[in-house]
């Protein structure tokens, strides 16, 4: 179980979260329940997401239950330092579409004290680990993985499924593209396909 630590005692003293999951596993909702937290308590915060993720918004991040966090789209990791110089929470959403830059950024914001929260699918439709996301998980003081529940057998899922015929890695959308599955279904699903 994770336990949030929300203090730092010292300057140079940050680290870094990872929220990761499915698609449908609540990714975004926590966290953008984490980074309200941190704006309840004073502190100053900042949020990212890759600008190729405009499914509901833009610039917003947007969770699929339609909570909403004002954030800051950026086509590369190299720019989120230059735009959260004097905030104490970064928030990175959907970082599984960032560059393997976002991995140094995130150790850079993380040692210049600040506290970094990234979310992101640890997996692609494939089951295969997801852009820079295992790095991250590797770097990271604390991981959450959160799942969804499984369209099939109401197990515990933590594999997306891709329900449309595209071979693209990256390919935005939402239920009516992807479903989350458990392993035995995911699994299954792969062989019968291939």
């Amino acid at each position: 179980m994770f336990l949030e630590n929300t203090i730092n005692h010292h300057r140079n003293s940050g680290w870094i979260e990872v929220i990761c999951g499915s698609m449908f596993s609540g990714k975004t909702e926590e966290l953008i329940r984490r980074m309200k937290r941190a704006e309840f308590a004073g502190q100053k915060i900042e949020i990212f997401k890759p600008s190729v993720d405009c499914r509901y918004d833009d610039k917003d991040v947007v969770s699929h239950d339609k909570n909403i966090l004002e954030a800051t789209a950026v086509a590369s990791s190299s720019n989120i330092p230059l735009l959260c110089n004097d905030c104490d929470v970064v928030g990175v959403d959907e970082a599984q579409f960032f560059d393997d830059g976002i991995i140094d950024v995130a150790n850079l914001l993380a040692n210049e004290g600040k506290r970094v929260i990234v979310a992101g699918l640890d997996m692609d439709f494939k089951g295969r680990p997801f852009g820079p996301m295992p790095q991250l998980m590797a770097i990271a003081e604390y991981v959450t993985k959160v799942h969804a529940i499984c369209v099939k057998t109401g197990n515990l899922a933590n594999y997306s499924h891709r329900k449309i015929n595209s071979e693209n890695l990256v390919e935005l959308g939402e239920s009516h593209e992807y479903e989350p599955l458990s392993r035995a279904v995911f699994w299954n699903l792969l062989k019968k396909d291939a």
